[in-house]
């Protein structure tokens, strides 16, 4: 009862407010000039504004206060506009009452978004054309706004992620050093030369181009496998995702040509399978002790 009680007052609070009587066509038409003119004069200062900052500072950071700038000129249009029509925006705002409530309510993403976006400007972990990885998503940057990052995938797809989701994730900046590292699994066959095998890797790995000669490429034994040794072959590129890819592809034909010509095999995987005989009638001995003097096949 309280509730709609104090919804009712809300409503007579607000019918006062906006009451139109003795306003005449001037008004309205001027109260609609300055909000027109408002909206022009903040796409100049936002522009503007934009464009002088971007000689100092970060090219996403000079978009945002060009940005807050530009939505506080509308805002001041859009109070001049309200007294022209004799409207105080105070008055309207506590007029509202739960009904300002409930819209704070249904724009809390949208306004989540816009903190998080404002956030993620300020601090810059990444800046325009940044190689990141956010979530299960990566790509070249394109733009960061008031609620959203832009980034163009390696597949060509554009994607808008919410500022929000973006700085709740960790932020994977690929750029940020100028170079990144890429390890390749790779197995060689039990029995082969393990120093000599990762020497020739490394020294592979120098003569693939692309591949940086400082920090120095490796080749680092990690482990036996059910059917080869295993080997990890780490190297230093350009940051790019498309660099990464190409020379992952580069790379192993490069080093699977040399090991085949130096005849370390790199094995298929492998399994021994035991057969044992079985009794008369049909009953199985058990396992075999020696697998040898039963037969293995």
């Amino acid at each position: 009862m309280l509730e709609i009680i104090a919804q009712t007052t809300d409503v007579e609070r607000l019918t006062e407010v906006l009451s139109s009587d003795g306003l005449t066509a001037w008004n309205y038409g001027t109260a609609a000039a300055i909000f027109v003119g408002a909206v022009v004069l903040a796409r100049v200062v936002r522009y503007g504004l934009a464009r002088l900052l971007r000689k100092r500072v970060d090219t996403f950071l000079s978009d945002l206060l060009g940005r807050l700038a530009g939505y506080i000129t509308v805002t001041l249009g859009l109070v001049y506009a309200f007294e022209e029509l004799g409207i105080a925006v105070g008055p309207i705002l506590g007029a509202l009452g739960i009904a300002g409530i409930a819209l704070a309510f249904a724009l809390q993403d949208i306004l989540e978004n816009f903190v998080a976006g404002v956030i993620l400007q300020l601090r810059r972990p990444f800046g325009a054309l940044d190689e990141i990885e956010s979530g299960d998503q990566e790509g070249t940057v394109l733009s960061v706004d008031a609620r959203t990052v832009t980034i163009r995938t390696p597949d060509g797809e554009t994607v808008h992620l919410p500022s929000g989701e973006v700085i709740k994730n960790p932020i994977i900046n690929h750029s940020e050093l100028g170079r990144r590292r890429t390890t390749v699994e790779i197995g060689i066959a039990y029995g082969s030369d393990l120093a000599k095998a990762c020497e020739l890797i490394e020294d592979t790995l120098l003569s693939v181009g692309g591949v940086h000669a400082e920090p120095a490429p490796q080749a680092l034994v990690t482990g036996f496998g059910d059917s080869a040794i295993d080997i990890a072959m780490r190297f230093w590129h350009e940051p790019s995702i498309a660099t990464r890819w190409s020379l992952r592809h580069d790379v192993a034909i490069a080093v699977s040509g040399a090991l085949a010509q130096s005849g370390v095999n790199i094995p298929f995987p492998q399994r021994t399978v035991y057969l044992q005989p079985s009794d008369p009638a049909g009953e199985s001995n058990g396992a075999p002790k020696n697998p040898a003097d039963q037969g293995a096949r």
